[in-house]
Parts: structure tokens; C-alpha cells; sequence
């Protein structure tokens, strides 16, 4: 049997195996802070074909790991919020301008709800933006300040802020319009098989959600708690870091981060999860 196939079979038997592993989402309810009650399960949205009700991925999470999220002073994904309140009012650049300077202190509510609509369509560039590339065009033409790395500590950090202010509030991304060739880009990816393991996001995401592989419950890949504070890797972890470590586990060489194929991939699966309340920084595993 050659190579490619068998690792292809191999594959194959490590998601087919995880049948008798079968792990149902907890039923449970996540309040934060004993006030916050967020919407985890809801109806899936009518593009969805082949799943009735979506949840997050709090609902696959263990006992301790699901309570460390109800309580922002042990959710560690905090830190990195506190970090981004301190440099939303830090002047950079040649324009001598904090973000605060045009959206106002952070507790004046002026940013609710710009997270839940990201990916969405910039129609001055001409394309879908993620958040990050947002804030990174304020950066520069606003700030005169240098862009961060999408993939950096103070990119994290301040688009855990954009979810913290806008937690509760329902996922909303717009895709039809200009944004539904983006989308329909990002469904091909999901649907489609990488690697020598021949496995797509839709393999584990959708076919086996609630199965058990390795030490692992799989969820639906919800993406509404991003960035989330991983407890594997001990800090926040932007959405593309973990779509490439998704891909690489297939064993395929991974799309750059903040790549075209990541944009087009973030909105459809974001979509997958309208609905959801927008829920970072969470805590997974």
C-alpha cells in the first residue's frame, strides 16, 4: 500500500475509532460573573445543511475548565485584556493619537458590537476584513504608528478586548452581498481535504462533533470565544494560529496567518456560529 494511503486510511480509522468514545455537549449554562448569562446553544443559521443546533465549544470543555470561564478572576485571558485597557489609552505614532483619542475611553460603550460583525466587508479596500485588519489600518493611516503583527501579544491582547466589551451580544456576519464570493471561498476550504491524513475541517467539526479522539472532545470549531486563553499553551491564542494548527495536525503545509484563505475561512466559519454570543477571551483546553 503506498504511503499517501495509508496515512490516509490512518486517518480514516482515528475519526471512525472515536465512535464508541462518544461524548454528548454538557448541558450546562455559562453565566459570568453571576450577572452575564451567554447564549451557547442556539439554532443553527439556515446556510447550515447538515446541523439543526450549534453550540460553543464551552460546551465540550471539562468541569473546571467550563468554571474558570464564569469568573473573570479566573479567566487568564483577562491579563491580556487589562494589557490592551493600558494600550488603548498609549499615544504611538507620528500623528500623536491613542486609540481613545477617536473611539473614546473603552467604558464608553463606543465599541459594543463592532466585534460580533467581524470578518465584513470594507468596501473602501475592496475586501472581506478581519478585526485585525481593521485595527491595523487605524495603526497606521490614523496613527502613524507601525502595524503589529497580526499574530502578535498586543494583536491578541486588544482583539480579546473587542470581544470582552462586546461579550453577550449575538455573532452577526453579514455574507451575501460583496462579502459572498469571500464566503463561499471559506466553505470550499472547510469542505475541503488536506494533507496526508486527507481530512477536513467538516471531518471533525461537523461528521464527529461530540466523539472523543485521543484525550480530545471534539466540538463544532466554533469560533465565538476567540481569542481563547488555551491551557496547553498557557496564553491567548489568536483564530489563525489555531486554523493552522488544525491544518497542520492534517499533516499539510498550513495558509499563512492573516492570509487570504484564513480571511475567507474566519467569515464562513464565524457564520456557522451567528447566533452564539460573542464569548472571549474563553477558556479551552
Amino acid at each position: 500500500m503506498k504511503f499517501k494511503a495509508m496515512t490516509a486510511l490512518a486517518g480514516a480509522l482515528a475519526i471512525s475509532a472515536v465512535g464508541a468514545a462518544n461524548a454528548d455537549p454538557v448541558e450546562d449554562t455559562l453565566v459570568i460573573n453571576d450577572e452575564l448569562e451567554m447564549v451557547t446553544k442556539t439554532a443553527a443559521p439556515e446556510h447550515m445543511e447538515y446541523i439543526d443546533e450549534i453550540y460553543s465549544g464551552w460546551h465540550f470543555r471539562e468541569d473546571d475548565t467550563r468554571d474558570m470561564q464564569r469568573d473573570d478572576f479566573d479567566n487568564a485571558g483577562m491579563l491580556g485584556v487589562e494589557a490592551a485597557m493600558d494600550a488603548w489609552d498609549t499615544v504611538e505614532g507620528t500623528a500623536g493619537k491613542a486609540c481613545s483619542d477617536c473611539h473614546g475611553a473603552i467604558d464608553e460603550d463606543q465599541m459594543v458590537g463592532v466585534r460580533a460583525v467581524y470578518p465584513k466587508w470594507n468596501e473602501a479596500a475592496g475586501e472581506v476584513w478581519t478585526i485585525e485588519m481593521a485595527m491595523n489600518s487605524c495603526r497606521t493611516e490614523q496613527m502613524g504608528a507601525e502595524a503589529w503583527g497580526y499574530n502578535s501579544a498586543d494583536m491578541i491582547n486588544m482583539t480579546a478586548l473587542m470581544s470582552y466589551v462586546s461579550r453577550g451580544l449575538p455573532v452577526n456576519v453579514a455574507i451575501d452581498g460583496p462579502a459572498a464570493e469571500t464566503w463561499e471561498k471559506g466553505k470550499e476550504i472547510y469542505y475541503t481535504r488536506f494533507g496526508q491524513l486527507e481530512l477536513a475541517c467538516a471531518n471533525c467539526h461537523e461528521d464527529n462533533y461530540g466523539n472523543m479522539i485521543r484525550a480530545d472532545h471534539l466540538s463544532q470549531g466554533q469560533v465565538n470565544g476567540f481569542p481563547a486563553y488555551r491551557l496547553k499553551d498557557a496564553k491567548l491564542v489568536g483564530l489563525h494560529n489555531r486554523f493552522k494548527g488544525c491544518i497542520r495536525d492534517t499533516r499539510a503545509e498550513p495558509f499563512d496567518i492573516g492570509s487570504p484563505e484564513f480571511v475567507a475561512l474566519e467569515l464562513y466559519v464565524t457564520s456557522r456560529g451567528n447566533g452564539l454570543s460573542v464569548e472571549g477571551p474563553s477558556i479551552r483546553n
